[in-house]
């Protein structure tokens, strides 16, 4: 244990612990470093313990304990935070051990049962969840495994990410569409006859011969077990047998063929039909399917693993009518996102049945893709529902918070409404939320999937025009976006286009055919196909290959447009950078602007794409280009289209204080004066707010956790960090 890091004292140790029925970890304690580790390697925790609270009651009285003895709190809910926040206090509060969820329909005039009339899982006098006090850091350890598996998006996209590398014998230059003018016209290479699949390896495996996070030559592996499990081994014929057309890839299901489980959302389409796609497509399944869970209890979620990988398939129903327009979730904020959607996937409501027979729609909460923590219904929460439903914040209908004073409150539109109104969006930096009740939206399933090229530095600027230019204008029903992840030697990058249409297959696939026009390069994966919900969401983060214990860094804007020159400038800018960059443009607008009722502004609402820099780089890797990069993207090329900061769930490590404050616009007075009220002396300082309890600004580092003490070293030209 580091000098400079102390642990709690005797004294206080047995004081917290016997004020708290959860557990209590000192930092020399087997435990401590597996409830104080997140998502970004490049954090140390200087807190004195860790406590795990069990209910509601036991947060105020860990609050009222650092009140007690001047100690800084920090709340711990998911562990995927990459900015430090979680564990930059002397006690961490991890809320692990929060982990109820239960959906119930809406009651005849629209209403719900308040978290008032129900009774947390764990408190006293309720039978508390079985293993919730005894759960060890080893179990949770495995569920974070089994959590961040994501071949269940697509397998096709997992055997291609994980096969051989492209080949080199085709460098950035004309587009094929230039060259088939110059040469002899050809077949495309991947065609539904293909035998194998084209795959391509993004997974780096780096030691200190390697080029220190530049595109220089590196050594290709799988995945690892704990960011993508390997697919089952497909031989040439069952490969081929997935390498279709999903247009007229067709099986039988319990109603006629070509059913639509979104018939009750017919309108006539202005659109002409749609022509089969350009490029190959492979289905994720043949016929629209949704996923069977089988039986099992009710409550799935006790601090017990998970397996999501044993997944039965199901035909869905012919025709489905959902009976409720919606339905409420409730969870505690021990539960990550891919949990709740799990326990909703499988807990279907009832529906009408049109034609066949089924056993009812799963419905979702509007989440952000996986995986994220609780702590997004406070922050933003943008996903594939949000041009539909909007941000999971707009679908927040009650929370059960802690105050700094140790008041446990119920915070509604009704009660405390000025509390509710900072608490959607900032609601991290105002109490400590310990459940949720959110809307959740029927979702039987949905016609999405990847679209993978090349990177080309002569052709992306085109390829990222042609995929502006068809949503432009585009239902709320799509979602799309379009991403550039960094490969080695700029030759095995790719750009993806990912689209996710909440509706009918068929008009699905006329954005899909609009989209998979464009010729510049020829389409190396194109598996876009029905698919349930739950799947669809692992989707982003099996593209980005995401790993604990990495450096991270995120940047984040919301913009106004996206014109031919910054997207020109923004390829350029890519090719140079290093291993391990993914840059993200995400279609905005939709339901997002329907809601005015939170301190996220309208004007950020009315933003047409919210722009991330995504990058992760191994631990031993010292090269400033992997922020540099990503803070001259954001702030510099994107600057002339910004509107404000970026949704505050994009916040990450180091944020200058003028960037938070424009997260909320206009409203940055109003919730510094929510703030003093409900938090004078700034106990929640171990957040994204930039103030002291002054209202005076303060570096980014005075509230967020150190980095690992390190010596930079040279090994063949390359920078390299070695840890002391």
């Amino acid at each position: 244990m580091p000098a400079n890091f102390e642990s709690l004292p005797n004294e206080l140790y047995e004081e917290l612990g016997s004020s708290c029925r959860g557990p209590v970890y000192r930092r020399e304690e087997t435990g401590f470093l597996d409830y104080s580790t997140i998502f970004n390697g490049n954090v140390v925790s200087a807190a004195k313990a860790v406590v795990c609270p069990l209910d509601a009651e036991d947060v105020s009285k860990i609050v009222l304990f650092c009140t007690k003895h001047s100690l800084s709190p920090s709340v711990k809910a998911g562990g995927y935070g990459t900015a430090g926040w979680a564990i930059g206090g002397d006690i961490i509060i991890d809320l692990s051990k929060l982990v109820e969820v239960d959906i119930e329909v809406p009651k005849a005039d629209g209403s719900f049962t308040s978290l008032r009339d129900v009774a947390s899982a764990n408190s006293k006098g309720k039978t508390a969840v079985p293993n919730a006090a005894s759960s060890s850091s080893k179990r949770r350890r495995e569920e974070d495994t089994n959590l961040r598996q994501y071949d269940n998006a697509s397998q096709t996209v997992a055997a291609f990410l994980r096969g051989p590398t492209l080949s080199d014998t085709q460098p950035d230059g004309p587009s094929p569409s230039v060259r088939r003018r110059l040469d002899a016209p050809t077949e495309s290479a991947y065609s539904s006859s293909t035998s194998t699949a084209p795959r391509l390896s993004m997974s780096q495996s780096m030691s200190p011969s390697d080029s220190g996070g530049s595109r220089g030559s590196q050594s290709q592996t799988t995945s690892t077990p704990a960011t993508s499990p390997s697919p089952t081994v497909m031989n040439s014929e069952s490969i081929s047998s997935t390498v279709t057309t999903g247009r007229n890839a067709e099986s039988s299901t319990s109603g006629p063929a070509n059913s639509n489980p979104f018939g009750y959302l017919d309108t006539p389409s202005n659109f002409p039909p749609a022509s089969p796609p350009a490029a190959l497509q492979s289905t994720f399944n043949s016929a629209p399917l949704v996923t069977s869970w089988g039986p099992g209890p009710n409550s799935i979620f006790a601090n017990a693993p998970v397996n999501f990988s044993n997944f039965g398939q199901v035909a869905v129903p012919a025709q489905a009518e959902p009976i409720y327009p919606h339905a409420f979730v409730t969870f505690g904020a021990g539960m990550r996102q891919k949990e709740i959607d799990t326990f909703t996937a499988k807990e279907k409501l009832e529906a009408r049945y049109v034609t066949g027979g089924g056993d009812g729609i799963p419905y979702h909460v509007p989440f952000a893709a996986h995986p994220v923590g609780s702590s997004i219904m406070l922050l933003g929460g943008f996903g594939f529902l949000s041009r539909l439903h909007g941000l999971s914040i707009d679908n927040l209908v009650e929370v059960e918070m802690v105050l700094a004073d140790g008041r446990i409150i119920i915070v509604n539109e009704n009660d405390y409404p000025d509390l509710w109104w900072g608490l959607r969006g900032a609601g991290s930096c105002l109490g400590i939320a310990t459940r949720y009740k959110a809307k959740a939206f029927p979702v039987p399933v949905v016609f999405a999937g990847n679209l993978l090229y090349r990177f080309n530095k002569a052709t992306a600027p085109s390829l990222i025009k042609h995929f502006r230019d068809c949503v432009k204008g585009a239902p709320r029903e799509l979602y799309a976006n379009v991403l550039l992840t960094a490969g080695p030697a700029g030759k095995d990058s790719l750009v993806v286009v990912q689209m996710c249409y909440v509706g009918p297959r068929e008009k699905g696939q006329e954005y899909l055919a609009a989209i998979s026009s464009w010729d510049g390069e020829k389409c190396l994966l194109n598996e876009v196909d029905e698919k349930s919900f739950l799947h669809q969401q692992d989707s982003v983060a099996q593209v980005l290959r995401g790993k604990a214990g990495r450096q991270w860094f995120i940047r984040s804007a919301l913009i106004s447009s996206l014109p031919d020159d910054i997207i020109n400038e923004t390829v350029l800018q890519f090719t140079d950078s290093p291993v391990g960059c993914t840059w993200l443009f995400e279609l905005a607008g939709g339901a997002i602007t329907d809601f005015e009722d939170t301190c996220v502004p309208k004007s950020q609402r009315e933003a047409s794409f919210t722009i991330a820099a995504l990058h992760q780089w191994e631990m031993e890797i010292d090269d400033d280009r992997c922020v540099d990069s990503a803070e001259e993207w954001i702030a510099g090329t994107l600057k002339p289209v910004h509107i404000g900061g970026p949704f505050p769930s994009f916040l990450g490590r180091h944020e200058p204080a003028e960037r938070v404050k424009a997260c909320f616009g206009d409203n940055w007075k109003r919730l510094c004066e929510i703030k003093g009220f409900y938090d004078p002396e700034n106990l929640f300082k171990n957040t994204f707010w930039p103030l002291d309890a002054a209202g005076e600004i303060v570096e980014p580092q005075t509230h967020e956790p150190p980095t690992p003490e390190f010596l930079s070293t040279s090994i063949r030209g390359q920078k390299r960090k070695v840890f002391v």
